[in-house]
């Protein structure tokens, strides 16, 4: 058993390496491991080879590999005397079919996205209500109809410049690069559509190509890609300034509807005028609010009020005058009755009289007996009017005991 299994060993060995063609039905790659182990089967038949190979082989792949990926190996075979079972070595692992057309579009797409080319701020918009839209498509396909019928539902009036290239195959990308030149120099086209129903990887590549993507790009008029359906993503949809999920969307959001807008319109004016109507009654009630205060029902309310106040104050300040001038009157009188009391003509009308001594034109009043000596020309003033004497002497007081006397005896006679 040993020697038959070494002989096939040493045969099998001598064999060169080859390239195999399968698809992956399992995959093991454990962490830390260094080989990693497959499980490769041909679709065509029910056949199956193992296959081992270095695990950064498959972390390092351009095309991420998994269960169902179609590749091409290329090792060597080696047969396991311990188990009795055969393997397949590989030192180069390349995916085949849409793997490797993906890898490449992955390449390409990484690329243009470093060099900024899908920045939204890039984008151009998109008119409210083209002019003319330029149109990009097949001839006589399913998504020129549903572009131009849905349009049409919505905006009866919309324009088109239709242009009909190759969506697919060698030619597409000429044809098509020729056609957004023209649209884009159109003086009236304000928005370009590319529009193509779905299709397979293969049929879709040319919207991926790297010469129409940057074509998009320099284009001074918005274009919308319209590509396939909603799981379809060629690179023209990360380049163009919108992305539509199908052609029907793209006519949805480059014409606005007319009765959505005539909806739109009426409501705005009822909103409107209804807000005008509450600024009005607003307005209203703010103004009758106002009329309704005191200033404005009753103006002369408050002239009338401050008339009866200044009338009451002109009152008491003529009140305060009046008592004013009867508490000066009486002052006054009172002085004037003290001024009388104490006046010479007061003293004169109890029985005095001033003596004054004529001399010539002058007179002065005799206060002692020196003043008037005898032979002097008197005038004696009394109470009713003046006598005019003479000095015949003089009695002198000896004493001021006598003065005294005298002046009370003076005081008694009166």
């Amino acid at each position: 058993m040993r020697s038959i299994a070494i002989k096939v060993a040493q045969w099998i060995d001598r064999l060169g390496s080859i390239w195999v063609e399968g698809q992956i039905t399992q995959i093991n790659v454990r962490p830390g491991a260094r080989t990693a182990f497959l499980v490769l089967r041909d679709p065509a038949a029910d056949m199956s080879l193992s296959v081992t190979c270095e695990s950064e082989l498959i972390r390092n792949s351009a095309v991420p590999l998994q269960e169902g990926s179609r590749v091409v190996v290329f090792g060597k075979l080696s047969y396991f005397t311990g188990r009795g079972t055969i393997s397949l070595r590989v030192t180069e692992i390349r995916p085949v079919g849409i793997g490797e057309l993906l890898a490449r579009i992955e390449r390409l797409k990484a690329l243009l996205a470093a060099e900024g080319l899908f920045d939204p701020r890039l984008k151009r918009p998109i008119p409210f209500l083209p002019k003319t839209i330029g149109l990009i498509t097949g001839r006589a396909s399913a998504a020129e109809h549903d572009v131009l019928t849905v349009a049409r539902q919505r905006w009866p009036a919309v324009r088109f410049e239709v242009r009909n290239t190759a969506v697919q195959g060698p030619t597409a990308v000429p044809q098509i690069l020729d056609a957004l030149a023209e649209l884009d120099r159109h003086p009236d086209v304000e928005v370009i559509v590319l529009a193509r129903g779905g299709g397979s990887v293969e049929d879709l590549l040319p919207f991926s190509d790297e010469t129409l993507c940057r074509a998009i790009v320099t284009a001074t008029t918005p274009i919308v890609s319209a590509i396939g359906h909603e799981p379809d993503n060629p690179i023209s949809d990360y380049v163009a300034d919108l992305r539509a999920a199908t052609p029907t969307d793209a006519a949805k959001r480059i014409v606005p509807d007319a009765a959505a807008e005539l909806a739109l319109i009426g409501e705005l004016r009822d909103r409107s005028a209804a807000a005008l109507r509450g600024w009005v009654d607003r307005e209203a009630r703010a103004l009758e609010q106002l009329r309704s205060r005191p200033v404005l029902a009753d103006p002369l309310r408050g002239l009338e009020q401050r008339h009866e106040e200044v009338e009451r104050l002109r009152i008491a300040a003529r009140r305060a005058v009046d008592h004013c001038l009867t508490t000066q009157s009486t002052a006054t009188r009172h002085l004037r009755e003290k001024l009388t009391a104490v006046g010479p003509a007061a003293t004169l009308a109890r029985g005095y009289a001033v003596v004054q001594r004529v001399s010539g034109k002058e007179r002065h009043v005799i206060r002692t007996v020196a003043d008037a000596p005898p032979g002097s020309q008197l005038r004696i003033r009394v109470a009713d009017g003046a006598v005019t004497a003479a000095a015949l002497g003089s009695e002198s007081s000896t004493t001021p005991t006598e003065r005294a006397s005298g002046k009370e005896s003076h005081d008694d006679r009166r």
